[in-house]
């Protein structure tokens, strides 16, 4: 049995930084940003729960622990998905 090379990603989807104003993400070579504005449901979560993130499907994203799910097109531009869930 052999094992990836260290340092090497296994998932498509990473969290590259959890800062004050949101979260940055990398899928593939693309960085997303999840502003705390615009996601709210992110602000005053854990470090782990935010980093237990899967690309369920192409461009369809689940935070099990938060029971938040998010398509690719909403993270790049949010202005086209004007609804908001209250936190």
């Amino acid at each position: 049995m052999s094992s990836s090379a260290p340092g090497s990603t296994t998932s498509a989807i990473e969290v590259l930084d959890i800062g004050v104003r949101g979260v940055r993400l990398l899928r593939r070579n693309e960085e997303l940003f999840l502003s705390y504005d615009d996601f709210p449901w992110f602000k005053d979560q854990p470090k782990r729960k935010i980093e237990n993130v899967a690309e369920v499907s192409p461009g369809h994203f689940h935070w099990p622990e938060i029971d938040v799910d998010l398509c690719l097109e909403s993270i790049r531009d949010p202005e086209k998905f004007p609804l908001k869930a209250r936190t």
